[in-house]
């Protein structure tokens, strides 16, 4: 068995965020956690994504901590088609897509967004 099973938490540094809040939770449908004195996490599946303030990072936090410096991919619980649905509903502009893509395990179809710090978010359907 490989020394590395899964992913289970990354941060992401924000620099406004109750904007990223915003936008995790609406558009990204995603659910706010609290933990610990006064930290947010977004959590999706098995995964969370922890947020950090810049400037109030918590510590011990990554070397050069940036906000809008992630290219992040997410795979989709639902048709493409309904997130594109959803992403015109909430007026969350589509950059590009629905494009065909190389994902980790199979062939995805993706289109692509940027959330309030201007990270790439990517949201993916697998293609079978």
């Amino acid at each position: 068995m490989p020394f590395i099973d899964h992913l289970d938490h990354l941060v992401l540094t924000c620099i406004d965020i109750e904007a990223t809040k915003r936008f995790y939770t609406h558009v990204m449908q995603m659910q706010l956690q609290t933990f610990g004195e006064g930290r947010y996490a977004l959590r999706f599946g098995n995964q969370k994504i922890n947020l950090h303030e810049r400037g109030h990072e918590f510590e011990p936090k990554a070397h050069l901590p940036v906000p809008g410096a992630l290219d992040l991919c997410f795979i989709a619980g639902v048709p493409l088609d309904d997130v594109v649905a959803h992403l015109k509903q909430c007026e969350w502009p589509i950059l590009e897509g629905p494009v065909e893509r190389t994902g980790a395990t199979q062939k995805i179809l993706s289109v692509y967004v940027r959330d309030p710090d201007l990270n790439l978010i990517e949201i993916s359907e697998l293609m079978g």
